[in-house]
């Protein structure tokens, strides 16, 4: 399996202390995650993170990430290709391959495993972009409230302005 955007990175060089990282996608990266995605392009993703070592949890990197990204999307409604901006916080553990918890909790941080000492920060990147992207983009605008104010208020809107006034 090939990864679009692959940025690995030590683990280890965490375990001292804090680290940042940021991790920029040239236009290449861009198009094989827009591929990815299925989105028309992108022309921007850079992320910045914040890693640091879980207290008392051997091998628990936690990442701190503030991702930024500019996608062509299609709107659901009109059809017409837009520009969708994302600039959204994240937060990430990354674990050991294997010592995953089988913790159900929505609101708990997602566990994003690791084999051997390197991290792939990109691929952090894309699943998170992945994650923030609107299900059913809509371009500024297009929406369904038009359409709704159009109609009658009920069924039975059009039968009361039938009805003889006393």
């Amino acid at each position: 399996m090939s990864v679009e955007l692959s940025r690995p990175w030590k683990a280890e060089a965490a375990f001292h202390g804090e680290a940042e990282v940021e991790v920029v996608a040239d236009a290449a990266e861009r198009m094989a995650v827009a591929l990815r995605l299925g989105v028309e392009a992108i022309a921007e993703i850079t992320c910045r993170f914040r890693l640091s070592m879980v207290p008392g949890e051997l091998g628990r990197l936690l990442g701190e990430g503030t991702l930024r990204a500019r996608l062509t999307r299609d709107c659901v409604i009109t059809l017409d290709p837009f520009e969708e901006r994302i600039a959204e916080t994240f937060r990430v553990l990354f674990v050991p391959e294997g010592t995953e918890s089988d913790d159900d909790d929505p609101e708990a941080d997602d566990e994003v495993p690791y084999a051997g000492a390197m991290i792939d920060l990109g691929e952090a990147v894309v699943e998170q972009l992945a994650l923030m992207m609107a299900p059913y983009p809509r371009k500024p605008g297009a929406g369904l409230a038009e359409d709704a104010a159009e109609q009658p208020a009920s069924p039975f809107a059009a039968l009361s302005r039938l009805r003889p006034s006393n």
